[in-house]
């Protein structure tokens, strides 16, 4: 007996501090030529497509960014998908995509995943937020989630605790 399929996600990149990098000139966080994530699924012998919308700080992300990501979601063939995104609007992004995917009742899975350590500086969080998220896009029902620190969120309760360095509920 053959195992089931795996369920088909797409992974969209919109940076964040998971893909940022040290500029030496700057003395500050920037993003490279490229995103990590390619790196960090040949580490974990994952294989999933991934495409990248852009690469900025979440706390640049405007109105039309927002919508840009709505659409990939929208026009995406697969019904599970992954978008790495900065942790600072992490949640008001997914508060956003919510109500628009569900008015739209497009039966997708969504998950939002990020990093507070940037992949490139090692020791980070970024290949466990993207596993997790990985998995719980194959899992969950359609609706809009994140997974960070090794939980689910629903989307209405995602919260950032910067004293902590982590996010509760």
């Amino acid at each position: 007996m053959s195992p089931a399929p795996q369920p088909s996600v797409r992974i969209l990149v919109t940076g964040g501090t998971l893909d940022k990098v040290h500029d030496a000139r700057a003395e500050a966080l920037a993003f490279g030529d490229e995103t990590h994530i390619g790196a960090l699924l040949r580490e974990a012998r994952a294989e999933f497509e991934f495409d990248v919308l852009f690469l900025k700080d979440s706390l640049e992300l405007t109105t039309d960014e927002c919508g840009a990501i709505l659409t990939a979601i929208l026009e995406c063939e697969a019904d599970r998908v992954v978008i790495t995104h900065g942790t600072s609007r992490l949640g008001e992004t997914a508060r956003f995509l919510a109500p628009e995917l569900a008015a739209r009742a497009s039966g997708k899975t969504v998950v939002l995943t990020g990093a507070m350590r940037p992949f490139s500086f090692g020791a980070s969080d970024a290949s466990f937020n993207l596993g997790g998220a990985l998995v719980a896009a194959q899992t969950l029902p359609a609706g809009v989630y994140a997974v960070m620190n090794g939980r689910v969120f629903q989307a209405t309760d995602i919260q950032k605790n910067t004293e902590l360095g982590r996010f509760d509920r």
